[in-house]
């Protein structure tokens, strides 16, 4: 009777550590799913901005790249969440609920970071490549929307 009961909390732990689990994987995937849509909104309009420039016989503008790359960090960010994550399920299997909770809503804000720094990063490329000014500010801007991410990662890691 005793090894019954011994084999039911072993197996309760092991679920509940793989609910968990599960918390840090929509950390990694919610981010990554933003860097994604980010990244491709930026290079979309770099490649638009290029082309203008290419049609105008003017120098296409390499800085563009900085734009394009930036929503990717909150893939890097998502990741140590997702660490953190997995670190906590393999410490208390009964915390689940939470770690599902901040891997899904965690994940979810950085990728919506990223999602809409790379839609400005679209829109500072365009203006960049037309006037060749202002990449300090465009920059700047892409900063203020990575905070977001940035203060999600730290503040949920500050929970756990």
């Amino acid at each position: 009777m005793e090894e019954a009961v011994v084999e039911v909390a072993e197996t309760a732990v092991s679920i509940g550590t793989s609910l968990g689990l599960m918390g840090a994987v929509a950390a990694i995937a919610m981010a990554a799913i933003g860097s994604a849509l980010g990244t491709g909104a930026a290079g979309l309009a770099a490649i638009g901005a290029w082309k203008k420039c290419f049609a105008q016989d003017k120098m296409a503008p390499f800085m563009l790249v900085a734009f394009i790359g930036a929503p990717l960090s909150q893939t890097i960010y998502g990741m140590i969440l997702m660490n953190a994550i997995e670190d906590a399920a393999k410490k208390d299997a009964g915390n689940y609920p939470f770690l599902i909770g901040a891997g899904l809503l965690g994940g979810l804000a950085m990728g919506v970071s990223a999602w809409m720094q790379g839609r400005a990063g679209a829109g500072a490329s365009d203006a960049f490549a037309e006037t060749g000014k202002g990449f300090g500010n465009y920059l700047m801007s892409l900063g203020v929307i990575e905070t977001v991410a940035l203060f999600v990662m730290v503040f949920l890691l500050i929970m756990m």
